[in-house]
This record gives C-alpha cells, sequence and structure tokens, in this order.
C-alpha cells in the first residue's frame, strides 16, 4: 500500500473522528479534505477545485432542489397533513388494520406531496399516535407504522435522494423518477400487507374506527372531501411528475410549476400569509443552503480522494469480496445499511457512494438499477437505532407512556420490510427498469 493511499485511509478516519466530536459534517469534509491532501500533494492537488464548485452551482438539474423543497415546505404549512389524515381514515376505518393502511397511505400521498420525513412524522404522531394507542393498538406497532409511513417520502418521486442519485450517477432526474416508481409503491404495498396480516393474526389487535364514528360523516360529505381534499395535491403531484417523466418539461422547470402550484394551492385554501410566506421561504432557505454546503464541501473531499489514489484503493477492496459483481453488491448494501446507524442519507450519499461507484461502472452494472437499491437502503438510515432521524423526530411527540425503547421496538420490524422489498428489487430488476424502458429513457 503507497503512502498516499494511507493518508486517503487516514483521510476517511479522520472524518469519521470530527463527526464524533461534533463539528458540522460539511467542515468536516473539508478540513480532513484540505489537510491530507495538502500533505500528499501540496496546494496542487485543489487547482481543480475552483471549477468543480462552479459547476456545482451552475448545476441546471440541482436548481430543482429549492424549488421541490418549496414546494414541499408551503404543502406542509397548509396542514394538508391534517385533512388528509382525516378522510383517508375515514375511507379505511371500516376494517381491522384500517388506521394503519391510512397511516401508509398518507405516507405516499405525503412523501409525493412534501417529501419532509420530519414534518410529516410529527404531524402523523401528533394527530394519529394518541388516538391509535386510545383504539389499543400495540404500542410497537403505532410508533412503527408512523415513523415508517414518513420514510417514504425518500424513495417516492419528487425526492431530495433521488435527484441527488440521479447528479452522481449520471443520469436524467426523470429516469431516476421514474425507476423509483414502482419500487417505492412496491415498499407501501409491503407495508400495507404486513399490516393487514398482523391484524388478521392478531383479531382485536387493530380494531376499525368506531361505527358510531365513522356514521357522523355520511357517504355523500365524505365522498366531498376526498374530491376537495385528496383531488388538489395529488393532481399537482401527477402534473409535475407526469411533465418530468414525460419529457414534457426539465426538472427544475416542473419544480417551477409545482412551487407555484403549492403557493396557489394554500391561496385558495384561505392560507395564505405574509407570516406564513416568509417562514416558508426561511424553510427553504436553511435546507437548500445545508444541502448545497455539504455538496461544495464533498467536492473537496472526492477531489483529495481521488488524488491520493482512493480508487485503487476501493477496487482492490471490492476484489477481495467474493462472488464477483453480485458479493460486491451485497457488501455495498450492507456497508450502506451500517453507515445509516451513524450518518444521515446526504452524508452517505455525496461522501461514501462516489469512492466506490466506479468500481461498478466498470463492471457494467446497470446505474438505474443500482440507484434504487441504493436508495431503498438509504431509507433504513432514518429508522435504524440509535440515530434513525425518524425515532427522534417521533419521540419529540410521542405522548407520556411511549418510551424510547417502544419506538425502537416498533421500527426494526420495518427495517426488515424494507429488506424484503430491498430484496424484491435486487432479484427481480424489472421493478425498477420497466417504467424507464416503457416510456423510452
Amino acid at each position: 500500500m503507497s503512502p498516499n493511499e494511507l493518508l486517503a485511509i487516514g483521510m476517511i478516519v479522520a472524518f469519521f473522528v470530527l463527526l464524533i466530536v461534533g463539528i458540522p459534517v460539511g467542515i468536516a469534509l473539508a478540513a480532513s479534505a484540505f489537510f491530507f491532501g495538502y500533505v500528499g500533494f501540496g496546494p496542487a492537488l485543489f487547482n481543480l477545485l475552483p471549477s468543480r464548485i462552479y459547476g456545482v452551482a451552475t448545476n441546471y438539474t440541482l436548481m430543482a432542489i429549492p424549488l421541490f423543497v418549496f414546494m414541499g415546505v408551503m404543502l406542509e404549512k397548509s396542514r394538508l397533513a391534517e385533512e388528509l389524515i382525516d378522510v383517508i381514515g375515514h375511507l379505511f376505518g371500516n376494517i381491522s388494520g384500517g388506521m394503519g393502511v391510512a397511516i401508509i397511505f398518507v405516507g405516499v400521498l405525503l412523501g409525493a406531496a412534501t417529501g419532509i420525513v420530519g414534518a410529516t412524522i410529527v404531524t402523523l404522531g401528533l394527530l394519529t399516535l394518541p388516538t391509535l394507542l386510545r383504539r389499543g393498538y400495540p404500542k410497537t406497532i403505532a410508533t412503527g407504522m408512523i415513523c415508517a409511513s414518513g420514510t417514504l417520502g425518500q424513495i417516492i418521486p419528487p425526492s431530495l435522494v433521488l435527484i441527488l442519485l440521479a447528479d452522481i450517477l449520471q443520469e436524467s432526474v426523470g429516469t431516476m423518477f421514474a425507476a423509483a416508481m414502482v419500487p417505492g409503491l412496491t415498499l407501501a404495498a409491503v407495508y400495507i400487507v404486513a399490516i393487514l396480516a398482523y391484524a388478521w393474526w392478531r383479531p382485536g389487535s387493530m380494531p376499525p374506527i368506531p361505527v358510531d364514528e365513522r356514521r357522523a360523516l355520511s357517504r355523500s360529505a365524505l365522498l366531498r372531501k376526498v374530491v376537495l381534499v385528496v383531488g388538489p395535491p395529488v393532481g399537482l403531484v401527477f402534473a409535475v411528475l407526469g411533465s418530468i417523466i414525460g419529457g414534457i418539461a426539465a426538472p427544475t422547470e416542473a419544480a417551477s410549476m409545482g412551487a407555484v402550484g403549492a403557493l396557489a394551492f394554500v391561496a385558495l385554501s384561505g392560507r395564505l400569509s405574509f407570516d406564513l410566506l416568509f417562514q416558508v421561504a426561511k424553510s427553504t432557505l436553511l435546507i437548500s443552503a445545508m444541502v448545497f454546503f455539504i455538496l461544495i464541501c464533498a467536492q473537496v473531499f472526492g477531489l483529495a480522494f481521488r488524488g491520493l489514489g482512493g480508487e485503487h484503493l476501493v477496487g482492490r477492496m471490492f476484489d477481495l469480496v467474493p462472488g464477483g459483481v453480485n458479493g460486491a453488491l451485497l457488501f455495498l448494501m450492507l456497508l450502506i445499511f451500517v453507515l445509516g446507524f451513524f450518518l444521515e442519507w446526504i452524508e452517505i450519499t455525496y461522501i461514501a457512494l462516489p469512492l466506490f461507484l466506479p468500481f461498478f461502472f466498470q463492471a457494467g452494472v446497470d446505474p438505474v438499477w443500482l440507484g434504487i437499491l441504493i436508495c431503498l437502503n438509504l431509507q433504513t438510515s432514518f429508522l435504524t437505532p440509535p440515530f434513525g432521524w425518524s425515532l427522534f423526530f417521533l419521540k419529540g411527540v410521542a405522548p407520556e407512556g411511549v418510551s424510547t425503547m417502544d419506538i425502537y421496538k416498533g421500527a426494526l420490524p420495518f427495517i426488515g420490510l424494507q429488506f424484503v422489498a430491498l430484496a424484491l428489487v435486487f432479484f427481480i430488476p424489472d421493478l425498477a427498469t420497466w417504467l424507464p424502458g416503457a416510456i423510452g429513457w
């Protein structure tokens, strides 16, 4: 092993040490890369850095990120989740496990409309967890359903994860959105089947909504609510995704349409105000700035790692893994899963993946299929103890009597269900590749 490769390993170790002591991700990335890159090559290594940062700042596709964030935050601030829970809860309320099914459906719709994990879980936790517990749902199942439902926005388009993966994989955003549709809905279906199976296996554990409560809302009133509450956000999402996947509009153009549509939706609902607009703009700025800061700092890290010969080091590491390309794929999935215990998805996406992807590109692995496998795996980082953000979000709003251990135990079965969906896509690649091929991407 060459001295520069030892420096590459030291750079990775230094980055994790800085994270552990509490240094922000972006600063930890840049500091470790500048130090070890300078030791290995001096300042000449970073001559390409300005052009790489300029490439991030002027990337037309990445301009969609703040627009989709604005769309999501605006819809989240409009109290869309509260209305969806009420309507969809009544639609499925007459079957055992119906509230659980409704929560998954709401997660799908909110994932497509907002994609904001924290907001979805907090809202679902506040509005549904006390009701579920009062109706006799086990604490672990109730908390697990809410946490799992909130993470669906990471695989169901439009998703920031998919936009960033498209940039890393050098694929179009439309291709990644189309590829994620079937796997995302498959994961939701796996959740629903598991909930209904548990309700059948344990009768009385997930009782339906009481008859009196269901009759309080007539069929005509329920139908009217479905049209007025579910229709507009679903129509907006279909318009945005349809225009991207259908090739009618570029992702940035479609995201602009989604942002304007969300603004119009909130205005028509009578909830638009200057204060709301200020809060949405502030949240959009903070989230977008965080994402772009990490992206820019990741350029420093990637440049130093490649300059120090890290790619050759990774290639030799995968050569030692038995099982050829499939063995290397399984090793990558295991590595991403383990990293998810400690890191967030954006850190894994822009730190770990660029180190390993060249090996799979050279091996001829379909990048779209690989991207969807990675995206499904990244979702587990929101649920894995001890640092899964979904668990923290729910604990912050959980009523008394619901412990952290209850939430941890509740998440474990849904992590297993995520691996079921991951295995389905691994063994049936057409789940990810059929739709992009069918529409000509």
